[in-house]
């Protein structure tokens, strides 16, 4: 009468792997958190256009004004544009181009390769420029505007660019 028995025993073990997978999926999602936490924090969040973005999304849609009463608050008020960071080219490298250029992802020529950067930097600085600014979809691949780096200015982009093609030569 092994029956009851082996039951029991595939139950048990059955329950114990079972319950092993879940630690294990939760440790995966406590870990993800944590992380995405601390570069959501650092990179999403403190953006001050993504902020702005964020705030024009949920704003009420509507306000009611009062025959009669004092309704200045019921005036529509525009918001100042978010401060944009100055920051050195390679600054900006380091902190966001280096992801697609440092390993040469979606396409993008990788730092420092002079074969990769020459058909580049022969059509001009103003179409690289332009291409980092405003983005640019071609046959090698993509490139987002600004890099998806948008809480700094033009300059620090164009700076980038420079920066990065002075490396490429």
């Amino acid at each position: 009468m092994s029956g009851p028995s082996h039951d029991n025993h595939f139950f048990d073990t059955f329950m114990l792997v079972l319950g092993i997978l879940v630690l294990i999926a939760f440790g995966l999602y406590f870990g993800a958190s944590a992380i995405s936490a601390r570069t959501q924090e650092t990179q999403v969040l403190a953006d001050p256009m993504l902020q702005a973005k964020v705030a024009e999304r949920i704003r009420p849609v509507g306000k009611v004004a009062i025959s009669g009463e004092d309704n200045s608050a019921v005036a529509e008020t525009v918001a100042a544009p978010a401060d944009l960071k100055e920051m050195p080219g390679d600054q900006v490298y380091g902190s966001v181009c280096v992801a697609c250029h440092g390993a040469g992802l979606a396409g993008a020529p990788k730092f420092g390769d002079k074969s990769a950067w020459a058909a580049r930097i022969a059509q001009g600085a103003d179409t690289l420029h332009k291409h980092a600014l405003e983005g640019f979809s071609g046959k090698a691949g993509v490139m987002p505007a600004k890099g998806g780096l948008t809480s700094v200015t033009d300059a620090s982009i164009m700076a980038a660019v420079d920066y990065m093609v002075s490396k490429s030569r």
